[in-house]
């Protein structure tokens, strides 16, 4: 398995499309090639920033067998997966190791006045136990925006065999006391580029995010120093791009096709019918790379 050694730095990985919005496959290796010449730490197939919900299962896997055989063992191929069925998250985990995702990362399952049924523990405990390779567990709430499990109840979680890391969600002032709880075999990895040194301060140790397909050595480089207690150097770096990730965080995936774009990848645009980033906008967004140190003027 590829190295997992802290600061380990993961992003979620865009889906390039022809014109008949069919995902290119062409593309998105080479894709992958590129990012090999980066110190990115793996890639997340099957999330947010790769258009999870625009996507059928069949071309989620085809896509992570695609990263993973273009990868060739040099990064983490991680699928991503937010099914609320123990017997379906373990198909489809099934799937994924099958195509070649060394880890599986699963949201936990809310219902829809938000949080979980009291059985988040009973889900986890299956799918720990049973899945084909380790699981990652991901705190994200985009259908309530309120907390999927209790404290307790994520530490519970994450002591369980076979779990490698915990992604903690947006409110630092909750996932700072889910810290205590988090075993330290178990990597605590903060969610958003705005997040990487605040989440250094309440013990992370890794990211999966969005930002980390722009500028994977910023973002590294934040890790480590607030790693290492350096936050005054960190703060430097952190508040050069929180432009850049702020208007990710405003745009999406059109920011994060659009800005890749603008870096020498190639991810075309979204999937219809969101719209690609306007003229006005990718300015904006090339103006805030300059800052970040991403692109020269």
């Amino acid at each position: 398995m590829p190295s997992t050694v802290d600061p380990v730095v993961v992003a979620p990985t865009p889906m390039p499309l022809r014109s008949d919005d069919s995902i290119d496959h062409a593309r998105l290796a080479r894709n992958v090639e590129h990012w090999h010449k980066t110190p990115l730490s793996g890639f997340v197939v099957g999330s947010a920033g790769g258009e999870e919900f625009y996507l059928s299962e069949a071309e989620r896997v085809e896509s992570l067998r695609t990263v993973a055989q273009a990868n060739s063992g040099k990064k983490l191929v991680i699928a991503g997966i937010d099914n609320p069925s123990t017997s379906e998250t373990l198909r489809l985990a099934e799937h994924m190791a099958a195509a070649g995702a060394d880890m599986v990362r699963v949201r936990i399952p809310q219902t829809a006045s938000g949080g979980n049924t009291g059985q988040v523990t009973t889900y986890f405990d299956e799918v720990t136990r049973r899945s084909p390779v380790p699981v990652i567990v991901i705190h994200q709430t985009w259908q309530t925006g309120g907390f999927a499990a209790t404290p307790e109840e994520i530490g519970q979680v994450c002591s369980m065999d076979n779990v490698f890391a915990y992604i903690f969600w947006h409110n630092v002032r909750f996932e700072s006391y889910v810290r205590r709880f988090v075993p330290d075999r178990v990597k605590f990895w903060t969610p958003n580029g705005s997040l990487l040194l605040p989440g250094a301060l309440i013990g992370a140790n890794g990211a999966c995010c969005f930002f980390a397909n722009w500028g994977p050595a910023i973002a590294m480089d934040i890790m480590k120093l607030g790693m290492a207690g350096k936050f005054h150097e960190a703060r430097a770096l952190q508040q050069r791009i929180l432009w850049a990730d702020f208007l990710g965080m405003k745009h999406g995936v059109a920011a994060l096709k659009a800005g890749l774009n603008m870096l020498g990848y190639d991810t075309t645009v979204p999937r219809r019918p969101t719209p690609a980033l306007g003229r006005k906008e990718t300015e904006e967004l090339r103006m805030a790379f300059v800052a970040a140190g991403l692109l020269e003027r």
